[in-house]
């Protein structure tokens, strides 16, 4: 049991520190410049969006982890860190490099990343699968938001 513990919060911690490396580059004055479309959230949304995510997915993998464990699922578990790599990677180009196209290539990325994860999770944990899921339609809405920002903001 302790063990079953101690892995959780291991995953908890790997997903929101992706999410914390992704949050070393705010969005400041250079987004608030931005057109925005219509569509665009208020600022106060992302975060809690963006924890929650973070929790599920850490949730997600650790369920893969606990039934399969890192021999039985090396494939699965390494496209997940692997897809957490990207997700921060996006933040640095986005907000850091401020190049909203490249952005929008490497979001297109990560979603296909995701969306892998989600199959091959789903091989070993049906319901491992279905906590990504939330996570894919946000990267979905932030792919169509970053898409729009870049049309807008040539």
């Amino acid at each position: 049991m302790t063990r079953k513990i101690i892995g959780l919060f291991a995953w908890l911690a790997g997903s929101l520190a992706a999410g914390f490396v992704g949050s070393r580059w705010m969005p400041g004055a250079w987004y608030d410049a931005l057109i925005k479309p219509s569509f665009n959230p208020p600022d106060w949304i992302f975060a809690p969006v963006w924890t929650l995510l973070y929790v599920l997915m850490g949730v997600a993998a650790w369920k893969v982890w606990k039934v399969a464990g890192f021999a039985g699922a090396r494939a699965a578990l390494g496209l997940f860190v692997g897809q957490l790599c990207l997700n921060a990677l996006w933040s640095y180009i986005f907000f850091g490099a401020h190049r909203l196209g490249t952005a929008l290539a490497e979001i297109v990325l990560l979603w296909c990343a995701i969306l892998a994860t989600i199959m091959m999770f789903r091989k070993v944990d049906r319901c491992a699968s279905i906590l990504l899921v939330p996570y894919l339609m946000w990267v979905s809405f932030a792919a169509v938001l970053n898409l729009q920002l870049w049309r807008l903001n040539p």
